[in-house]
């Protein structure tokens, strides 16, 4: 069985986070190896991991991701999950998402009272983000953009508590992780320009944000026709909202990271099998 991860010309090898993974594919005797989006690939299972230049050429990327014949996540997700604009879709099925709203280039936003943030609707590692409370910078940082963008109050939680990240493989869960607040001052970007270095550790979640996690996946996989196990990995970000609960803020399909390095390794083992199971299918 051979097995590619795809990641792009700047992380050729991805970012050392799949480590663990590659280590449990190997000894479960499968034949992995990296390889670039872009060319053609030959391979029972190709499944996105570093392909994080793809927002600066997205056709290009998903036109490739079409000419792929076994992609993890399939292209019909990955079209629908580059694009942020999926949160107002499941905000409107009556999940608990933070507040979103979607503007397109030329348009004028709808800025909300206190903080903000303002930032692409298709993006990646918290680049081209901005946290806002005067309108006209936050105008100046969308007019640059020139791109649709997402508006959302910002989740004041988040600089005490960051982010939980929920990681789900073939729809069942594995694993969670603690992603220190972005958008504040003193954090780099990492050697590629891809994305901003991230704080993280490992972390349980709890029973409420489990729940929404599973709603968002059952959501996701009604919306697009499929079964929540045809998502080979998911990542649901949620944080704290002004009342306690837990908010949606985004739902990863696409390239996400998954944390190995913060986690044990049976993580790695649990994605080892499923990927087995749907290249072998």
């Amino acid at each position: 069985m051979k097995v590619v991860l795809a990641s792009c010309a700047a992380l050729p090898e991805g970012d050392g986070d799949e480590d663990a993974l590659i280590s449990a594919l190997r000894r479960d005797g499968v034949d992995v190896a990296w390889q670039p989006w872009g060319s053609p690939v030959d391979a029972d299972l190709v499944v996105l991991r570093a392909t994080w230049d793809y927002t600066e050429r997205l056709d290009d990327f998903l036109a490739w991701c079409e000419t792929v014949p076994a992609l993890a996540n399939p292209v019909s997700v990955v079209r629908w999950n580059t694009d942020k604009s999926y949160l107002v879709e499941l905000a409107a099925r009556g999940l608990a998402v933070v507040p979103t709203s979607v503007v397109e280039p030329g348009e004028q936003p709808e800025f909300p009272d206190g903080e903000f943030v303002v930032k692409p609707a298709i993006g990646a590692g918290s680049r081209g983000a901005g946290r806002f409370t005067g309108h006209a910078e936050a105008q100046a940082h969308f007019e640059a953009l020139g791109v649709k963008a997402l508006v959302q109050p910002y989740q004041s939680s988040v600089d005490a508590h960051g982010e939980t990240a929920l990681v789900f493989f073939a729809g069942e869960y594995s694993h969670s992780f603690h992603k220190g607040p972005m958008l504040v001052q003193g954090l780099s970007e990492s050697e590629s320009g891809l994305y901003v270095e991230e704080k993280l550790r490992g972390i349980e979640p709890t029973d409420a944000q489990r729940s929404l996690a599973d709603r968002v996946l059952d959501e996701a996989a009604s919306l697009l026709s499929l079964d929540r196990k045809d998502f080979l990995y998911a990542r649901v970000d949620v944080v704290e909202g002004a009342d306690g609960e837990p908010l949606l803020l985004e739902l990863e399909l696409t390239e996400p990271t998954l944390g190995f390095k913060y986690t044990s390794e049976d993580a790695a083992s649990r994605l080892s099998a499923a990927i087995r199971r749907t290249a072998s299918r």
